[in-house]
């Protein structure tokens, strides 16, 4: 049983929908289990992969455990993967209570450095509580277990890096012509911003910052892709600081591939992360990257080799500088291009990351045996 908190399509979700399609199908029956609805369950039921939604969009909420409970037995569920923390909260006593191992991916961890004293130790208390009673933890990079290990006492896990899906993001491919369809010319360098519009993926410092670029670099256009509970905010700036005609809003789409090949330039200037999916994607359709310096993506971008990261104090001025200086430089932005690619191509491959995640099942089914 494959478990994850939403029905929308994130990061973990993407992850999740790669891992089922390659899982091998003679050894393993992948059923996912999710907590909301959403475009991803569609996709799911699309691949003939059997699904529910036990819905909740609380962590640590007892009142599900019961029917998650049923559904495992009803399911004759072998091996429980819980894919971030609110999944693994809510299906961590069910797995536990009826002996069924338990495989734990920290897509991210729930505690930060930007969240107050007491919420962050409430945060790092529930992780400490859940990585205890798993019986694998599974990191999606390096930088992601260091973190675990700094805050959490006794912490282990394996890093499993995310995978790609090659044939879906391939940079030599053809695709529709998003460019034209949103009537953006060709000649201009158009700036990416796909993501979840909201506080941890910094919009409106996306915004600012962009607005800050165009006075220097005037030919940028910025396409920002995503719902969230900061769109309002980020479409009020963006009327406020009168670039409206530099700027093309797009709600969640489907066609990610094709919206990728439409770029020049990907930003991410997340808070936080624990690899970034999205980071992976346009690197393997050949884009140059402007990303934050956390956790996860430091891990995959060198500075000025095969990408470009900004520190997140400061966050607006230090994007700024990179925007114009990425934006105004195609030398610069070919020579990030090529080697985002190249960095991808062997290290994050799906094949690869799913016979990985297949090794760790099947060491748990037989520790169980």
């Amino acid at each position: 049983m494959e478990c994850i908190r939403q029905g929308k399509i994130g990061g973990g979700e993407s992850h999740l929908l790669d891992l089922v399609e390659n899982l091998n199908r003679d050894r393993f029956e992948p059923i996912v289990l999710s907590f909301t609805d959403g475009p991803m369950i569609q996709k799911l039921n699309e691949m003939g992969v059997k699904t529910h939604v036990i819905h909740t969009e609380k962590p640590f909420d007892f009142t599900k455990w019961g029917a998650v409970k049923r559904l495992m037995i009803e399911e004759m569920i072998d091996l429980v993967h819980a894919h971030g923390t609110r999944a693994n909260s809510n299906v961590n006593w069910a797995a536990r209570s009826l002996g069924l191992p338990l495989a734990y991916t920290i897509h991210g961890w729930s505690f930060h450095q930007d969240q107050g004293y007491l919420l962050r130790n409430l945060r790092i208390m529930g992780e400490r509580y859940l990585t205890r009673r798993t019986n694998l933890n599974i990191s999606v990079s390096a930088s992601n277990q260091k973190a675990g290990k700094q805050f959490i006492p006794g912490f282990e896990s394996v890093v499993v890096n995310y995978g790609i899906n090659t044939k879906r993001f391939n940079h030599a491919a053809q695709y529709p012509d998003v460019r034209t369809e949103l009537g953006i010319p060709k000649d201009k360098v158009l700036v990416l911003f796909i993501a979840r519009v909201t506080h941890h993926k910094q919009p409106l410092a996306m915004v600012e910052a962009f607005a800050n670029a165009i006075k220097v670099v005037p030919n940028l256009h910025l396409l920002m892709v995503g719902d969230g509970d900061q769109k309002p905010q980020a479409m009020e700036l963006i009327q406020r600081l009168k670039i409206q005609d530099y700027v093309t809003l797009q709600p969640f789409r489907q066609d990610v591939p094709a919206v990728l090949a439409s770029a020049d330039i990907f930003v991410l200037p997340s808070l936080w992360e624990g690899l970034p999916i999205a980071l992976l994607e346009a690197m393997t359709m050949g884009k140059a990257i402007i990303a934050s310096n956390v956790d996860g993506t430091c891990d995959v971008i060198e500075h000025y080799k095969n990408g470009v990261l900004v520190e997140t104090d400061k966050l607006v001025s230090n994007l700024t500088n990179q925007l114009i200086a990425v934006g105004k430089d195609a030398g610069l932005r070919k020579v990030l291009q090529i080697n985002s690619l190249e960095t991808v191509r062997d290290r994050f491959n799906v094949v690869s990351m799913t016979q990985k995640i297949e090794k760790l099942y099947l060491d748990l089914l037989n520790r169980r045996s």
